[in-house]
């Protein structure tokens, strides 16, 4: 087993690199698991790097853990340590040692981020002691910051993540109608837009906003009981009731809320008992005058498997949408994020990123992670050029990948017209309209230009090309079975 290191990284300039590739390594980790994945398996890893970055060596706390961790995780964990460092990288998992000694671990903090932590403790608790550690947050999974007392004392676990606010969220088109209603609701719940049920497609920033609900909340009104909760959380917490016959506990504690708010009700589908106790509970919460805030990847009646009157619920109070960050937001959201990690992002290098990674704020956020890691570990400034090399594999998979052509026939297959009438002059609106959408995708998914695009649709003006653009833009933000069309669109062009 390798030897864990015995000092600082204030004192140990490798220490400090170390940590610094596998805070870029667990950050992306915890934006591409779910919330419950994370937390078990991946959250309590104590790591340890060799000064030249060459081996990574992740301490378990039993068996069965390192052996899941490695068949579940392990190929994913090399490859992207191989990639954020930019050479192969040597993974290794290691029992935890149960003799006490004085060590110096990479280990996450209550935000999900790496802090080193230097203290004499039996090795046995690797995962015992990182436990202890959210107690310094109100025991929220991301911490709150609102209390110090453990939960067995007394204290609520709210589980809001103290980082995600209104005052931390970017504003722009994409988002402005959403935020908004969830300002309302923070400053007047119980009152408008009961319940708020928010949908976009992944990493749009629907989880930030619904934090920020809460937070806002907590601040104004510090003794609120408030709950924030992922959909798969509540189906466990159905099942353990049912299991224990403890339902009038999980009643007490849902029925009691001041606001809930949870992630992706989605999962509720084909979930007879969750859905019933849901009702149950959202009918509870609106009687009190309670709010409820929910996210979503689609609008209520185009959730699958969902009990009508369930989605009749859902459906009561204002529906509002998240869409993909426009160019201009999603440059803002880069320099932002920069700043924040405290690095400064040349605007001419947040423009060449934006341009590049147009889907999704998590996935503008794990660039931004890729590019200050290379940056750090070669010792070179940001640079457009630089932010190609980090980039390398995700560009290159693009331009393999998303072409005029693949989209012309994806939307062909998706709208039932063959792949010709892309081409060709007719203009009934039965091909017309797949025409302009596969027109406005192209614009979105590829670095064609206007003149490109129109040429591979049978010679056409650019102008012609412009008017497709603008006509589904607008009509995107207006229309919902359109937003969804062009999500599901989207997402199997991305593969």
């Amino acid at each position: 087993m390798t030897e864990e290191p015995s000092s600082s990284s204030a004192s140990n300039p490798g220490a400090d690199a170390g940590q610094g590739l596998w805070q870029a390594c667990i950050e992306q980790l915890a934006q591409d698991l779910p919330e419950q994945q994370f937390n078990t398996w991946i959250k309590p890893l104590v790591a340890q790097v060799t000064e030249d970055f060459s081996k990574v060596t992740l301490f378990v706390a039993n068996r069965f853990k390192l052996d899941w961790i490695r068949a579940q995780y392990g190929k994913r964990i090399s490859l992207l340590l191989e990639d954020l460092y930019g050479q192969p990288v040597t993974l290794e998992l290691a029992l935890a040692q149960r003799e006490a000694v004085t060590r110096t671990y990479v280990r996450p903090n209550a935000a999900g981020t790496q802090t080193p932590v230097s203290h004499n403790d039996q090795q046995g608790q690797g995962q015992g002691s990182h436990g202890n550690n959210n107690s310094s947050g109100n025991g929220n999974s991301s911490n709150s910051g609102s209390s110090t007392s453990d939960e067995s004392a007394g204290a609520f676990r709210n589980r809001l993540n103290a980082g995600l606010t209104f005052e931390t969220l970017v504003e722009g088109t994409a988002n402005r109608m959403a935020r908004s209603a969830a300002m309302h609701v923070a400053g007047m719940p119980g009152h408008l837009y009961n319940p708020l049920f928010i949908y976009g497609g992944v990493g749009l920033g629907k989880t930030h906003l619904v934090h920020a609900v809460g937070n806002r909340l907590l601040a104004d009104k510090p003794d609120a009981k408030i709950l924030y909760i992922h959909a798969e959380q509540f189906v466990s917490d159905v099942v353990k009731a049912y299991q224990r016959r403890t339902f009038d506990e999980f009643k007490e504690r849902y029925h009691s809320l001041d606001l809930l708010l949870i992630d992706d009700v989605q999962f509720f589908a084909n979930k007879d008992r969750t859905q019933e106790e849901f009702f149950n509970a959202f009918e509870a919460l609106l009687a009190k005058k309670s709010h409820i805030v929910m996210t979503s990847d689609t609008y209520p009646k185009g959730l699958a498997n969902i009990h009508e009157r369930l989605v009749s619920r859902f459906d009561s109070g204002l529906t509002v949408a998240i869409e993909p960050p426009e160019l201009e937001m999603r440059v803002a959201i880069l320099i932002n994020k920069a700043r924040v990690e405290g690095t400064e992002m040349p605007e001419e290098v947040a423009f060449f990123v934006a341009k590049n990674v147009r889907s999704n704020v998590r996935e503008l956020e794990g660039a931004l992670r890729k590019i200050l890691a290379y940056s750090r570990f070669n010792q070179k400034e940001i640079s457009i050029q630089l932010a190609r090399e980090a980039l390398r594999d995700l560009l290159s998979i693009q331009n393999r990948q998303i072409s005029v052509e693949n989209i012309q026939k994806t939307v062909a297959d998706y709208y039932k017209i063959k792949v010709a009438d892309m081409y060709s002059k007719k203009r009934p609106a039965s091909i017309a309209r797949p025409r302009q959408i596969a027109m406005y995708l192209a614009k979105e998914l590829t670095q064609k230009s206007l003149p490109e695009i129109g040429e591979l649709f049978g010679g056409r003006d650019h102008t012609t090309v412009l008017h497709a653009v603008r006509k589904i833009s607008g009509e995107r933000q207006q229309l919902t079975e359109l937003n969804q069309q062009l999500h599901v669109l989207e997402q199997t062009l991305k593969g």
